[in-house]
């Protein structure tokens, strides 16, 4: 437990400084293209990484994929900076399980009483949880038995350092390579990596917590879960909360032509491509009177 909290510090304190060095870098010596395109394809891959990897398959297992695309999946979500698989994937089924009730990680209901609580209890539904949380407590292991099993998983689980820093290394190599020198380097560090970790992190954490206040409600579940709409693009379909919660299982949360899902998109295409397999689709409702 104080290697999670020590690792939670680490990395929130770490990725903030970077998000203020990269804009005070790109203040006095410029924003080129290159940063914001590192910015945005690393951001992009780990999001997918977030959503369609540690979220949909690996803890919900909406789809299945071979050995090469479960690593994949496991890197991309692990150079996010979120936590290893096994941590993620227990925290978050337990979430669905206890979901705004008592033993919910990271629920933003209201904590303790008077005219803070309701800010306290938001503070800790962001991100005040990862400094608290105790998988220990619940015996996390007891939630995610097949992940365990499974070796390929249990090796990216343990490499998890490995893959933070490589999610470091590709944007700073690719900043040399295309600007060159030191600066084109640090841009690719500041900006593709550090300041694209933040970002990505309150984006995420956003879900845990306004995902549970603000939004509308479609689905008449037992938590107070809703779609945020706004944030749609930014988390790659993972504001349509409410759609989630009411059928967890499936591998996108669209449930209308115009709200956007990318990683539902993308799973689909993974699919036609043939890279992923059994993949949960709803199941479309015949009118009565109707047959195939």
């Amino acid at each position: 437990m104080r290697i999670l909290r020590l690792l939670a510090y680490v990395t929130v304190i770490t990725s903030t400084l970077g998000f203020a060095g990269a804009v005070a870098f790109s203040v006095h010596y410029g924003l080129t293209g290159t940063d914001l395109a590192l910015f945005a394809v690393m951001y992009l891959l780990t999001s997918f990484g977030v959503e369609g990897g540690l979220h949909r398959f690996f803890t919900h297992k909406s789809y299945s994929a071979g050995p090469v695309m479960t690593v994949l999946l496991g890197i991309a979500g692990s150079m996010a900076a979120q936590g290893p698989i096994l941590f993620w994937a227990s925290v978050h089924r337990r979430h669905h399980a206890f979901a705004d009730r008592d033993g919910d990680p990271h629920s933003p209901r209201p904590v303790g009483h008077g005219g803070f609580a309701r800010l306290k209890g938001i503070w800790h539904g962001h991100m005040g949880w990862l400094f608290t949380v105790d998988p220990g407590s619940w015996r996390w292991h007891r939630l995610v038995p097949e992940l365990l099993r499974d070796r390929t998983v249990v090796r990216l689980n343990r490499l998890y350092p490995v893959w933070v820093l490589l999610g470091l290394a590709v944007p700073t190599l690719a900043g040399l390579l295309f600007d060159g020198g030191v600066r084109g380097a640090l841009g690719g560090l500041l900006w593709g990596g550090l300041a694209r970790m933040f970002a990505l992190h309150h984006v995420t954490w956003s879900v845990n917590s306004f995902g549970h206040l603000v939004g509308n409600r479609p689905h008449r579940t037992r938590d107070r879960s809703h779609n945020i709409a706004s944030l749609a693009t930014i988390t790659v379909g993972g504001s349509w909360h409410n759609n989630h919660h009411a059928q967890p299982a499936l591998a996108h949360n669209r449930q209308g032509f115009w709200q956007f899902d990318l990683t539902g998109t993308i799973i689909r295409l993974l699919d036609r491509a043939g890279l992923v397999h059994d993949v949960r689709y709803p199941v479309r409702r015949v009118p009565k009177g109707v047959t195939r």
